[in-house]
C-alpha cells in the first residue's frame, strides 16, 4: 500500500507504509509546518510498516517541534520501530 496523509484543521493522519522510498512525501507535508501552525497531531494508527528512513524523519519533525518551541502530538498504535526509537530518545 502506498502512503496517503490526510489533514483537517492541524489533525494528520497518516495511512500506509513509510519508507525509503515515500519518505520525501512526508517531508513535504511538513515541510515548514511549525512555520505556519503552533501545533499539529498525527495518527499513526493506520501506518502498517515504517522503516528506518520513516521513524527518522518523525523524529527530525519532532526535533522540530523542540526547536520552535512547538506542539507535536503522534497518536494511535501504528509502528513498534517508532516508538522504541523515542522510548531510547529519552532514556538516554
Amino acid at each position: 500500500m502506498d502512503l496517503k496523509i490526510t489533514n483537517c484543521n492541524n489533525f494528520f493522519k497518516v495511512k500506509g507504509i513509510l519508507n525509503r522510498d515515500n519518505v520525501s512525501l512526508f517531508q513535504n507535508e511538513f515541510k515548514n509546518i511549525f512555520d505556519k501552525v503552533n501545533n499539529i497531531t498525527i495518527s499513526i494508527q493506520d501506518v502498517e510498516s515504517m522503516d528506518k528512513y520513516g521513524v527518522d524523519a518523525i523524529a527530525k519533525l519532532h526535533h522540530e517541534a523542540l526547536t520552535k518551541n512547538k506542539r507535536l502530538s503522534i497518536i494511535g498504535l501504528g509502528c513498534k520501530d517508532l516508538y522504541d526509537h523515542f522510548k531510547t530518545e529519552t532514556a538516554a
